[in-house]
């Protein structure tokens, strides 16, 4: 892959992602912090641990993919979250920090983005094909999350078409 291709996809993935993190809010902002501690079986995430790891791992894909290097810190979501508590907390900390990301990876050099990238021995890619997986990351955790949320009586709102709770308006 060349650098113009590289960017190209950045672009591409840069826009994709901005929607995509609307949708992310939308499930964010439906978790009642007073039922965070939900969970639907006992080797399942709490609602409050899955709406952290959708949060930090939004910012953490990104940023890796920027460095060209995924780096595992076990401590980064307990950073990036440091001070979150409540369902209004997390929205605001995504909404000041995701745009931030979204921006660095549209000013990354586009030669950083074709560079050959490991990812924990997996595989290795240019890191702008990280993005993929970031989003279906996102997407998988999200849609997890979305499921808890009318077990813990809250409203699932619409994402790619309306819902039980969120008709779709014609």
């Amino acid at each position: 892959m060349d650098a113009q291709q590289a960017k190209f996809l950045a672009d591409y993935f840069a826009n994709l992602l901005e929607t995509e993190s609307k949708t992310t809010l939308r499930v964010l902002e439906a978790v009642p912090t007073e039922r965070r501690d939900y969970k639907p079986d006992p080797k399942s995430r709490t609602a409050w641990e899955l709406a952290l790891h959708v949060a930090s791992g939004d910012l953490w894909f990104i940023d890796s993919i920027c460095d060209a290097a995924f780096n595992w810190d076990p401590e980064f979501e307990k950073r990036v979250t440091a001070g979150v508590s409540t369902t209004g907390e997390i929205v605001e900390m995504y909404k000041r920090e995701y745009p931030k990301r979204i921006a660095r990876l549209r000013s990354t050099p586009a030669a950083q983005l074709a560079k050959e990238t490991d990812f924990f021995g997996m595989m290795k890619q240019p890191a702008v094909l990280f993005l993929g997986i970031a989003n279906n990351h996102g997407i998988h955790h999200r849609g997890q999350l979305a499921a808890y949320l009318r077990a813990m009586g809250s409203k699932v709102p619409s994402m790619y078409g309306g819902s039980a709770d969120e008709p779709m308006q014609g």
